[in-house]
């Protein structure tokens, strides 16, 4: 007899282990495939700073018991100024997160097959009806689900993924102790979330600081190799010479330490989506990709990407009839574009914008923000073209036009 199942999911992340959740809570039999042995699980998959907001947090349920502090307000840096926004977030443990949505998921019926590694779908007549894990393995499913992230081994085989190399962020982090979160020559980051826009400590990208509590914080940077790397970077210098050459230019890093085993890498996508479903399949999460292009959150979006796949799989498995064809999987198409990641293409345009400009526009960006409305950084952040209107110069025209001739040539 097939080894088979309602849903596979590949992947166990947050939008892989959330979908499983969702998706055994409405009775149906799924199986999550996990590369990662179960006993190290997440060593190797530990790579997010995990900086999300309690409204992720009330919607999918997640325990205060995986929060390292919550904070109160959102820091933006530029190499000479700063900009506080109240706003209440969440920086999580994120192996405590993870294992905490693997266990809830097997509590509501979820299978889990760790040290699984997924690597290719099973196609019958040009539809996946399966998935090959482990050399020879083989498990069945009406639905298959990729969660896998940027690696994508089946969305990239069915001609769904379309992530490109040049639009790849790459980041580290690590967790430190003894740092001055209250520096006198800086902003007080004391339970707050800051990001530092400043080409010489990130070029092409932006850095962070995420206070977790007394003297600790998460302190990483990444970027994009893109036109402004290219500008600003610095001759033989990869991403951890970087950090290393902001630990020793700030202050607030005097005689701070590292925390051991505490080391975060990973890499994700900020370009538009290619095509998100087909016959009995979804792509979810980092797959897609679904993380804010903007300062590049991506665990809400990620959740919610997996609730709207779990939505999708419930109208497609009814119990009379089974429709599981690429016309009823673009209802989660639908979803993404209007519930996950509403007005993508405005933010990405925002993003890329962003990191074009010099540093010294990103002064003015800090003076700007602080004369504006306080609603003018969210909405511009939601996509807003008259918020982000309002925060564009004259003197941003040759900018405009060295993008829009960029887009002309891609």
């Amino acid at each position: 007899m097939r080894d088979r199942f309602d849903v596979v999911i590949a992947g166990a992340g947050p939008a892989g282990a959330q979908c499983a959740r969702d998706v055994a809570e409405r009775d149906y039999d799924v199986l999550v495939l996990e590369t990662e042995p179960e006993d190290e699980f997440p060593r190797q998959s530990n790579k997010s700073t995990a900086g999300t907001f309690p409204s992720m947090m009330a919607s999918f349920g997640i325990p205060d018991d995986v929060v390292m502090n919550y904070t109160d307000s959102v820091v933006l840096e530029s190499p000479n100024d700063h900009y506080v926004r109240e706003q209440t977030g969440a920086v999580l443990e994120f192996a405590d997160f993870k294992r905490f949505l693997v266990r809830d998921g097997r509590e509501r019926g979820a299978t889990y097959r760790f040290g699984s590694r997924v690597s290719a779908p099973i196609v019958d007549e040009g539809e996946v009806v399966g998935v090959r894990y482990d050399g020879d393995e083989e498990v069945y499913a009406d639905v298959v689900i990729d969660a896998t992230g940027p690696a994508a081994p089946l969305a990239k085989k069915l001609g769904v993924s379309d992530l490109q190399r040049d639009h790849q962020a790459i980041g580290v982090e690590y967790e430190f102790e003894g740092i001055d979160v209250d520096h006198d020559d800086y902003g007080d980051l004391t339970d707050a979330m800051m990001l530092r826009l400043d080409h010489d400590l990130a070029p092409g990208g932006y850095s962070w600081i995420f206070h977790t509590g007394g003297d600790t914080a998460k302190v990483g940077l990444c970027y994009i190799q893109n036109d402004s790397h290219r500008e600003y970077a610095k001759d033989g210098m990869g991403i951890d010479d970087y950090l290393e050459y902001w630990l020793d230019q700030d202050p607030r890093f005097d005689g701070a330490e590292r925390l051991e085993g505490k080391q975060h890498r990973g890499s994700a996508h900020i370009q538009p989506p290619g095509d998100l479903s087909t016959d009995n399949f979804i792509a979810i999460g980092d797959t897609v990709p679904t993380i804010d292009p903007l300062w590049g959150e991506g665990i809400h979006k990620g959740m919610k990407s997996a609730r709207a796949a779990a939505i999708t799989v419930d109208a497609a498995l009814t119990p009379d009839s089974r429709d599981t064809s690429a016309e009823k999987m673009s209802v989660y198409d639908e979803l993404w574009h209007t519930e996950v990641a509403p007005r993508s293409r405005a933010r990405l345009t925002l993003t890329e914008l962003l990191y074009l400009v010099p540093n010294e526009r990103y002064d003015q960006l800090m003076a700007d923000l602080r004369a504006a409305d306080d609603d003018v950084l969210q909405r511009a952040n939601a996509g807003d073209k008259l918020a982000m209107a309002r925060l564009l110069h004259l003197d941003d025209v040759p900018t405009l036009v060295k993008y829009a001739r960029q887009r002309l040539s891609n």
